[in-house]
């Protein structure tokens, strides 16, 4: 626990002031709890009654009466509320996943319920959404009606249509995902709760012979959703990549024949891949198609899973800088795809580069790159430097974490948090009115959107905190299902487990609370009442030049209080966040005004040069 207390900033565009774990390294529990938390602020339906997230209440009570069929409950994919099918069903995948994987870390956290929970209220929708064999139900809502609208999900007035796929209307990749994500929460029940983990395995099964039978791309039969989730990939990584989770949940040989009969055919050992997300999973597939092989399982198809196997290090390798084509990369060292959201291709790298790494580990081999070989240990080094960016190791010393840290994004786009908790005050938020009124706020969101990772900086890691900066403020419910994961294995550990053993996840321990730390501002000392500290947070190399991120502290070490600071800062070459400029000097930024007797505040300064002075002109104690 820190010995001092940062202060926070609102400014849209310059929010910069530290996180609680910058100096003393990150709290992944925490992060964990957060990240978990933020699918219960996501939930459309009837809410339970050990909800956690309060200021959300029931919404979507009628989804899918007008087509005859109940499609209540699920989740919103993100600042909307629109019911997304394929984006949600790789929440739920990536989410089972991460249980599969490090069930036991989650247990010894204390979250493996409440990630059964969020798993659980993603399945009973798709339960829902499946009520025929041959028959899947993969939106409802209108991204086109709901875009025009910026309404809380309790009042929404919108369109609630709902839009399916069947057999004269095909839909491979939206059917594939969902049978992967069917199968994948049925091991994540398979020991807790056997009745449900079948009753998803049936449907999983129905799932993938009607994706494989009627072949269709999604948005060609539910045409309303290709400005917003399009399949650009195609169908055949689905059919993939349902095949391979089948196969993990069943160890039926047809799903294993499957993979090694159809990987070349549907581009499993062709595509070298340098993303994963919701549209594109041949990584993933090849991913898991490489534990199997390093299982021992692939029988006469090791030829065929061992291309497989060379695509997902050529994955591997591009994340790591160190393959023959990899990925573009900030500044600041963070995976960049594209300027929407790129974060989701963040968090899902950085999921795979872990499980492979704790694949090879258990089976006693190093990764071949083009650059030479490389330990188990620098994939989950890789993993750990894309995570403590986002949780605040940055060139701006942001967390992208809402509610991690002291530095996050305030202003989030979306529309429960940014509007008034229907709880606080039930007054209808019409339509059009919510813009007027809500969305072109310049405060703080109303309700802490606990956990949502948004989407991110720009390739230089530019962010600006503005709720009409939909590609780097909105949350998706994909960005953090990898994290789950993740978070687990950074705050748990690997335990010596071996990730190539059959899994058994733990039943869920329900957490109790920690004991509450009350935190006392430090002592005032008999030296000199300010105290400034420097320290170097940050290196990276751009265009051939080293830039170095310095943190300064500065404390307030008297028994009164600090006003009208000036400090003096020469040899500063670069952009510095969190003071204010006045004249030749720096004063407190405009949100604080003083200092109370032993507390802090940080400011962050980027250039290229070693760190510059920074010295006390003058102060009032009060």
């Amino acid at each position: 626990m820190e010995k001092f207390v940062r202060l926070i900033s609102m400014a849209p565009f310059f929010l910069l002031l530290c996180l609680p774990f910058a100096l003393a390294g990150h709290d992944y529990g925490q992060a964990l709890s957060k990240s978990i938390l933020f699918f219960e602020a996501q939930r459309s339906g009837y809410l339970p009654h050990n909800q956690r997230v309060t200021w959300r209440s029931n919404s979507g009570l009628n989804d899918g009466k007008a087509s005859g069929v109940d499609l209540v409950g699920g989740y919103y994919d993100a600042g909307d509320n629109v019911k997304f099918g394929l984006p949600m069903a790789f929440t739920i995948t990536m989410m089972s996943w991460s249980i599969i994987e490090y069930g036991k870390q989650l247990g010894s956290s204390g979250e493996l319920g409440h990630a059964m929970n969020a798993v659980k209220w993603g399945t009973d929708y798709l339960i829902k959404a499946h009520p025929q064999p041959d028959v899947l139900y993969g939106e409802v809502g209108d991204g086109n009606t709901d875009h025009h609208c910026w309404q809380r999900p309790e009042d929404m007035t919108t369109d609630r249509r709902a839009y399916k796929i069947d057999p004269s209307n095909p839909g491979s990749d939206l059917a594939g995902e969902t049978a992967a994500a069917m199968a994948a929460a049925s091991i994540v029940f398979r020991r807790s709760n056997p009745s449900y983990a079948n009753e998803l395995l049936t449907h999983a099964r129905q799932l993938f012979d009607f994706a494989d039978r009627y072949r269709g791309k999604y948005d060609s039969s539910i045409t309303v959703a290709q400005k917003y989730y399009r399949s650009v990939s195609g169908y055949n990584d689905e059919l993939l990549w349902a095949a391979a989770w089948m196969y993990q949940a069943t160890n039926n040989q047809y799903y294993l024949n499957y993979l090694g009969n159809n990987g070349d055919s549907m581009g499993g050992t062709g595509w070298g891949m340098t993303e994963f997300g919701w549209d594109v999973k041949y990584a993933g597939v090849q991913t898991l198609v490489a534990k199997f092989l390093m299982q021992g399982k692939a029988g006469h198809h090791a030829p065929v899973f061992e291309k497989y196997q060379q695509k997902a290090e050529y994955f591997m390798c591009s994340c790591l800088g160190k393959g023959s084509r990899n990925v573009q990369k900030t500044p600041g060292g963070l995976i960049f795809r594209q300027r929407w959201n790129n974060m989701q291709f963040v968090t899902s790298a950085s999921f795979l580069t872990t499980v492979y790494s704790d694949y090879l580990a258990s089976a006693g081999r190093n990764l071949n790159c083009a650059a030479g070989n490389v330990a188990p240990t620098q994939l989950l080094a890789f993993a750990k430097s894309q995570v403590d960016y986002i949780l605040g190791d940055n060139p701006r010393a942001t967390s992208y974490m809402v509610g991690y840290g002291n530095n996050y994004p305030r202003q989030v786009h979306h529309r429960g948090s940014s509007i008034v908790s229907y709880k606080v005050d039930p007054t209808f938020v019409t339509c059009r009115g919510g813009y007027a009124t809500w969305f072109s706020r310049k405060g703080s969101d109303p309700n802490l959107l606990t956990g949502a990772i948004v989407g991110g900086p720009d390739a230089y890691d530019n962010f600006a905190d503005e709720r009409d900066n939909y590609e780097q403020t909105e949350p998706a419910t994909y960005n953090n299902a990898p994290l789950l994961g993740l978070l687990a294995r950074l705050s748990g550990g690997h335990g010596g487990y071996n990730q190539l053993l059959p899994v058994v996840v733990p039943a869920p321990i329900e957490k109790k609370p920690a004991p509450q730390t009350k935190i006392t501002p430090a002592p005032a000392s008999t030296s000199a009442p300010v105290a400034i500290v420097q320290k170097t947070t940050a290196t990276w190399i751009a265009k051939g030049k080293t830039y170095y991120r310095y943190s300064t502290i500065v404390t307030n070490k008297s028994a009164k209080e600090l006003k009208d600071i000036k400090l003096s800062i020469s040899k500063l070459y670069g952009p510095l966040w969190g003071l204010t400029k006045s004249g030749n000097f720096y004063a407190f930024p405009s949100w604080i005004t003083s200092l109370a007797a032993g507390k802090s505040l940080e400011f962050v300064y980027v250039h290229s040069a070693s760190a510059a002075d920074v010295s006390v002109s003058s102060y009032t104690l009060a």
